[in-house]
């Protein structure tokens, strides 16, 4: 089975069938030369637990049925067609690659406006953004637009304490532009209101806890009333909320809040510059419906608007995933509108082209997806593995089935698929390095040592240059 991707729903997904098929060979293809994709460049430096799970991956990985194969863009330097024929299944678990736009004046045209995706990739050490730059010292307001646990993880980092930032894996050039950060007052903001928004307990009450950084106090028409009967959880962010932080607004040096019932409506230029960002315009939102508590509630627009000041504003609406080069070719459909490759239920992949009639979809053999590209950008490293298993239960429960699988094989044809062995010399001969496991080990003993002189877990290489230079 190839599996493209070294993410969790990759790596889940592997771990998972190779339980469940005796004998299964797992080849698994990254673009970059280091895999755990977002669990090494999307988790919070500030919660290296979350990471633990490298552990099992890496447990995987060192299995003599399992072949890492980084460094190999599948779809750009390998094209999709060529690694069909040697192959028993393919596994989609790329994730999400790109973010959501939000479509508004500005936007596209102002400095000081960053993607989350960016922004987080920047300081974790991503190559793709090892340029980008922020000035962090432009001014002292920066707004997030939306509430998810990423936009309250930029919230805590650029109001974090540099000294503890720096016992992180963060990068040391993100280190060095946040030491001299003039950031002080963070606007984290949202279309609706607190019992509709999507972050966590977990990591509100980590903001609250920050020192020295005050919490603006919300208004209690927010919240339900006293009376009213709550779930275990809304019940314990509402008094969590309500109380606020113990740290006085007055006496502290930074401090944030939470915006709701606002929808971005424009990024505004800067009177004496005008190519940078000096405020962002809201429309006022009114929830809708006879119980605006509900969960599920939704807004309404209002004639009413609201501008804040900002320096710096990062955009934090959700990720998306996008097709890879050569999959249409290959039968596989994609969702762009939903940013998805179209899935039962299962992680089994579905084309209305397939089935026996002119509407009628089917499953396309031997294709299977997991992860973002199945389910969207949604849930956290639990929520993936959980799908993920979900994807290798049903593989599994095809291959035991005798299910079609790629190239008209099943459990009973006996042909054996030769995999990235029949790939080998066709990478060579387009001039492509693969990073083998033993080479990832290499590369992570050296970002290990060199975080050691500097106090921290690692300093990660954040360019394919220098990782591919280690190698030698």
């Amino acid at each position: 089975m190839a599996v493209i991707g070294s993410g969790p729903a990759g790596f889940y997904t592997a771990y998972k069938v190779m339980s469940r098929i005796e004998d299964a060979i797992v080849d698994m293809y990254e673009q970059l030369p280091v895999p755990f994709g977002l669990v090494r460049f999307g988790v919070a430096p500030d919660h290296p637990e979350v990471k633990n799970c490298q552990d099992k991956f890496t447990e995987v990985a060192t299995s003599r049925r399992f072949n890492y194969i980084g460094n190999i863009d599948v779809g750009r330097d390998l094209p999709l067609s060529l690694l069909k024929p040697h192959y028993d299944a393919i596994l989609f678990a790329y994730g999400a690659s790109k973010d959501r736009r939000l479509g508004i004046p500005g936007e596209e045209t102002l400095n000081g406006i960053f993607s989350a995706r960016a922004f987080v990739g920047w300081y974790n050490g991503l190559p793709e953004y090892e340029n980008l730059s922020p000035n962090l010292s432009a001014g002292e307001e920066a707004v997030v637009v939306g509430q998810g646990n990423v936009a309250l993880d930029i919230a805590r980092t650029l109001l974090t304490d540099i000294d503890r930032l720096r016992k992180t894996d963060m990068t040391e050039q993100a280190l060095e532009a946040l030491s001299k950060s003039r950031v002080r007052r963070v606007r984290v903001v949202g279309r609706r209101g607190p019992m509709q928004a999507s972050f966590t307990i977990k990591e509100v009450r980590e903001l609250l806890n920050l020192p020295s950084v005050g919490f603006v106090p919300l208004d209690p028409s927010l919240f339900p009333p006293a009376s009213t009967k709550l779930l275990r959880t809304p019940k314990r962010l509402t008094q969590l909320l309500s109380k606020g932080s113990l740290n006085p607004l007055s006496t502290s040096n930074k401090s944030w809040s939470l915006d709701f019932l606002l929808s971005p409506a424009s990024f505004n230029a800067s009177s004496k510059l005008p190519d940078r960002l000096s405020s962002v315009t809201f429309s006022k939102t009114a929830l809708q419906g006879p119980d605006p508590f509900d969960p599920s509630a939704k807004v309404i627009p209002t004639d009413e608007q609201l501008s804040l000041p900002a320096s710096l504003a990062f955009r934090s609406i959700g990720y998306k995933a996008e097709p890879i080069t050569g999959m249409e070719e290959l039968g596989v459909p994609f969702d762009a509108r939903l940013g998805i490759i179209p899935n039962d239920p299962y992680g089994r992949i579905i084309s209305s082209s397939s089935g026996p009639g002119d509407k009628a979809a089917a499953h396309v053999p031997g294709m299977y997806c997991a992860g973002w590209v199945k389910r969207g950008p949604t849930g956290v490293i639990a929520s993936t593995m959980e799908d993920a298993f979900s994807t290798a239960d049903v593989i599994a429960r095809d291959w035991e089935g005798k299910a079609l699988f790629l190239n008209g094989s099943n459990a009973t044809v006996g042909r054996k698929s030769t995999g990235w062995d029949a790939l080998k010399e066709e990478a060579e001969r387009r001039g492509l390095r693969r990073v083998d496991w033993n080479s990832w080990e290499t590369i992570n003993k050296a970002e290990k040592q060199n975080g050691s002189k500097r106090g921290k877990e690692r300093e990660k290489f954040s360019s394919v240059k220098e990782m591919l230079e280690n190698l030698g």
